[in-house]
């Protein structure tokens, strides 16, 4: 998402919590908060937050937070997809990536990660582009959670619907390597058949038809 990058902002308070959700922020304005110890899903925190300071002042990244305070408590990612994966495949303009989203432990019963992804999709260019998330059941914390990965899918499933994603089929084999594995999209207005075709040969690549 290339274009300039207006920014959204919803409060909310909680008993003594005032939660704010806001974004795209920038890494400068990232750097002024501090990070929560419990967002280890991808890597260790400290990591996590030097990249996702790095991945806000891309030209087509996207990050959105919600924070306690001034201490970051959850986030939503976007980009373009990684070079090494199939969905960077022609360099689609079009194609952005929900990387990764997280809500710490203690603040997941509050719905969040739903209000991240409404908020993130606000912004009227989201109609330009189709967005992709791939999810795969190792990301989950499923030993916090208490579910099996089946319910758990249920819950990520609701969240990205939240955001106007829907279930696309694949031949991925990282998705098909598991039934709790998924591919979700949301197609934007605006996006065009052509574009609908391409994304569509990046879906089922190396298909043979008999």
């Amino acid at each position: 998402m290339e274009h300039k990058k207006r920014y959204f902002r919803h409060d909310y308070h909680q008993n003594d919590r005032h939660i704010i959700v806001e974004g795209p922020l920038n890494g400068e304005t990232l750097a002024a908060f501090t990070f929560d110890e419990g967002l280890t899903a991808f890597r260790r925190p400290d990591e996590q937050f030097e990249a996702i300071k790095e991945i806000a002042d891309l030209p087509e990244g996207r990050i959105i937070i919600c924070r306690d305070g001034q201490h970051i408590i959850g986030y939503v990612t976007f980009l373009y997809p990684d070079p090494l994966e199939r969905w960077s495949a022609g360099n689609l303009p079009f194609l952005i990536e929900l990387g990764a989203i997280e809500v710490s432990l203690d603040y997941r019963s509050l719905g969040l990660g739903k209000e991240m992804l409404k908020l993130a999709m606000l912004d009227d260019q989201v109609e330009d582009y189709i967005i992709i998330t791939t999810e795969y059941y190792w990301h989950w914390d499923l030993k916090n959670s208490g579910l099996n990965v089946y319910e758990y899918k249920e819950i990520m499933k609701k969240m990205m619907e939240a955001g106007g994603m829907e279930e696309f089929q694949t031949n991925d084999p990282e998705i098909t390597s598991h039934p709790a594995n998924s591919l979700m999209a949301r197609i934007g207005s605006r996006i065009t058949n052509e574009q609908i075709d391409q994304f569509d040969k990046i879906r089922f690549m190396n298909r043979f038809f008999i």
